[in-house]
């Protein structure tokens, strides 16, 4: 009997050592919902409103398709996340996992996945009328975004800064540097 529970404790014990739970940005592992974990605000997820009703609303979206275990979807959520914490009244994010794209036709301009092209993570910008004014995929800058944002708001952007700081292992934060809004 007493073999046999230590048996037990050491299969227990190398399922522990052998099978780690940790989370890690740079893999492509399902660590769980990305948002909460790597950047800090789950409230991006599900999104509040739909790609119709942004446009239908003359509001800009930034359109964010991408899946939970991709070591690159992962990288860019605190992107994502900061953009919103930056342009949280003036623009609509609308974060897709491309799951239930898959296999799916998508015909009208108005639907989400009309602008999918089946690569992760893509980040597009539509303006208020529905025409794409950015249109990335992999990684991207927050700069270059802010960039296109403030062009469609119609203020200059000078000497934009902003940088990713991780405040532990899995969250982050966006840090703004040296940075001025100027209304045209």
């Amino acid at each position: 009997m007493n073999f046999i529970k230590k048996l037990i404790i050491f299969s227990i014990l190398f399922l522990c050592i052998a099978f780690p739970s940790n989370a890690s940005r740079t893999s492509d592992s399902y660590d769980g919902n990305i948002f909460p974990i790597y950047a800090g605000n789950g409230s991006i997820v599900p999104p509040s409103t739909s790609l119709k009703e942004s446009i239908n609303n003359n509001r800009i979206t930034v359109l964010f398709f991408y899946i939970d275990d991709s070591s690159a979807s992962k990288s860019l959520a605190p992107i994502i996340a900061g953009l919103d914490l930056i342009w949280r009244n003036e623009i609509d994010i609308i974060a897709l996992t491309t799951d239930e794209l898959q296999g799916e036709t998508f015909l009208d301009p108005l639907e989400e996945g009309y602008y999918w092209e089946g690569n992760i993570p893509q980040t597009l910008i539509i303006d208020g009328s529905g025409e794409v004014k950015f249109n990335k995929e992999g990684l991207v800058d927050i700069d270059e975004m802010n960039k296109i944002i403030s062009m469609i708001k119609g203020i200059e952007y000078v000497n934009p800064s902003f940088i990713v700081e991780r405040f532990n292992e899995y969250n982050s934060s966006i840090s703004r540097k040296n940075t001025s809004i100027k209304n045209n």
